[in-house]
């Protein structure tokens, strides 16, 4: 059932996944809410992506091919943008540096993803 509400409305999100499935999925709950959505499957069309425009928010799958998402994370982080990590190893999945932000632990529902995202846009 999907939640009522456009907390999001206009808002760029920029999503970083290299499941098709899992990006399309997250692409639509973002809609639902309201949310300009650009996604990228790879580091490399992620940093592209936030050298074309700087996201407002950005949802980061922690391991993208293989790689970690750090690198992407940093530049977010520095430019002040709000981040939510998605993974399937929760918490542990992250960096001690990376601790303070939300994480949305795979599988998840439209009330997790608009409950992360509370959290980080509160």
């Amino acid at each position: 059932m999907r939640q009522s509400g456009h907390f999001l409305d206009g808002l760029s999100v920029l999503v970083v996944e290299d499941e098709a499935i899992v990006s399309m999925l997250l692409e639509d709950m973002l809609g639902d809410l309201g949310a300009q959505v650009r996604h990228a499957g790879t580091l490399t069309a992620a940093l592209a992506a936030i050298d074309a425009e700087m996201p407002k928010l950005a949802l980061l799958d922690v391991n993208i091919g293989g790689e970690k998402i750090f690198p992407v994370a940093d530049r977010l982080d520095a430019a002040g943008v709000p981040i939510v990590f998605t993974t399937g190893y929760g918490r542990k999945g992250l960096e001690p540096r990376w601790e303070r932000h939300a994480v949305l632990q795979k599988p998840f529902d439209e009330a997790g993803l608009t409950a992360a995202l509370r959290q980080v846009l509160r």
